[in-house]
C-alpha cells in the first residue's frame, strides 16, 4: 500500500505555542508504515504559499498547515485545483476556517483527524482576484484587520481591544450592490461575504454559510446605536446575527461592490488596499481539504465551543510542558549514562 505524504509547513510566529512540540509529537500519530512526512518552516509572509505552491507541484498528498489564519489562507491558495489537500494544525489568534469544519483547537486532536484522512472538495471565494477560504468584506471589519496587523501583539483580547477602541471613531460608508443585474444602495457599518460561517473565535458573521452549497453568504450590518453592541455581539457568539433587525441576509455567486473611496478590505483576516469597484465571487469545489467526518453531526450549542476551546487550549499547553520535561529528563539521563 502507498503511503501518505505529508509535508507539514509550521509558521514559528503563529499564536503564542511552541510548534517544535506538535512536529515532536508526529511520529505517535502518524506511524511510518502508513505516512512520510516532512517540515518547512516559513521564513516571511508569503513563503507558506512558495513552499505549498511546490508541494503540489511535487505531488504531495497532503500539506498540513501549522498555524492561523493567515498561513493557512496561503497555504490553500497554492492548492486550489490541485490534487494535493490542505489539512490544518490550528494555532493561530482566530481559527476561522479550522473551527468551521470543526478541527478541533487541541494540536493532538487534529492530529487525530489528520491521521484518518477523510478528504472533501470544498468551496473558496475571491475577492479581486485574492482567494478566501472563510470570510472577506470591508468597512468597519476591514479596518478592524488593518488595525491588528500593525499592533504588534496577537490574540483575542488585542483583537477585541483594537474593536472597542475603533467602534468609537468609525464611520459608515454607502456602498452600491449589483447582484443580478438589480442595483441596491446601503448606508453600512461593515458588509461580510461568508464561505464559511465565521470570522474566528466562534464569532458567526455568517451563521448559516456552507462550504459544498456553491454560494456565498452576505451579511450587511447596517448603522446602529452604541447600546445595541452588546446585543450584536452575543448575537454572533449565539449564531442568531440573521435575527437583528439591523441586518440584511443574503446569498449569491457573484458580487459587484461600488464605493465613493478607496480603502481597505480583508480576506481571511488579512487587510490589503482596493479601489472603489470590489468583485467577489464563489468558485465551487475547487479545494480538497481534510474534514473531521468523525465530528459531532448535531451542531453544538455555539457558547460552549468558547469553553470546549478553554479546555482544548489547557490540556494540550499541560501536554507541551509535559513533552519538554521527558525530554529534558531523557538528556539527563543520557548525560549520566555517557560518564
Amino acid at each position: 500500500m502507498d503511503k501518505t505524504r505529508i509535508l507539514f509547513i509550521a509558521n514559528p510566529i503563529a499564536g503564542t505555542h511552541d510548534k517544535r512540540s506538535i512536529i515532536e509529537s508526529l511520529p505517535h500519530y502518524l506511524p511510518r508504515e502508513r505516512f512520510e512526512w516532512e517540515v518547512a518552516w516559513t521564513e516571511h509572509r508569503g513563503h507558506a504559499a512558495e513552499i505549498a505552491l511546490q508541494a503540489a507541484e511535487d505531488a504531495f498528498d497532503v500539506c498540513a498547515a501549522i498555524g492561523g489564519d493567515g498561513t493557512v489562507n496561503e497555504v490553500a491558495r497554492s492548492l486550489c485545483h490541485t490534487q494535493t489537500a490542505l489539512a490544518i494544525i490550528p494555532m493561530g489568534s482566530g481559527n476561522g476556517l479550522a473551527r468551521h469544519i470543526q478541527i478541533p483547537m487541541n494540536p493532538d486532536k487534529a492530529l487525530e483527524v489528520l491521521a484518518r484522512c477523510d478528504i472533501k472538495a470544498l468551496d473558496y471565494g475571491i475577492i479581486n482576484d485574492i482567494p478566501f477560504f472563510c470570510t472577506c468584506g470591508m468597512g468597519f471589519d476591514a479596518f478592524i484587520s488593518e488595525k491588528f496587523a500593525t499592533s504588534g501583539k496577537r490574540g483575542l483580547i488585542t483583537y477585541i481591544e483594537n474593536t472597542l477602541k475603533g467602534g468609537l471613531s468609525y464611520e459608515p460608508e454607502t456602498y452600491e450592490l449589483e447582484l443580478d443585474g438589480q442595483k441596491e444602495h446601503y448606508k453600512a457599518f461593515l458588509i461580510a461575504c461568508g464561505n464559511a460561517s465565521q470570522y474566528g473565535n466562534n464569532f458567526y458573521i455568517t451563521p448559516q454559510a456552507s462550504m459544498s452549497d456553491g454560494l456565498l453568504d452576505v451579511t450587511i450590518i447596517e448603522p446602529f446605536n452604541v447600546i445595541k453592541a452588546p446585543q450584536i455581539v452575543m448575537q454572533m457568539l449565539n449564531k442568531t446575527l440573521d435575527t437583528n433587525s439591523h441586518i440584511r441576509t443574503f446569498q449569491c455567486r457573484s458580487l459587484h461592490v461600488h464605493r465613493s473611496l478607496p480603502g481597505v478590505i480583508h480576506f481571511d483576516g488579512e487587510p490589503a488596499e482596493a479601489g472603489t469597484d470590489i468583485e467577489i465571487r464563489l468558485v465551487p469545489k475547487g479545494l480538497q481539504v481534510v474534514v473531521n467526518e468523525s465530528a459531532e453531526k448535531k451542531p453544538q450549542a455555539p457558547m460552549l465551543h468558547i469553553f470546549q476551546d478553554l479546555y482544548d487550549q489547557i490540556t494540550s499547553d499541560i501536554k507541551s510542558q509535559q513533552r519538554k520535561l521527558l525530554a529534558i529528563n531523557k538528556d539527563l539521563l543520557d548525560r549520566i549514562l555517557q560518564r
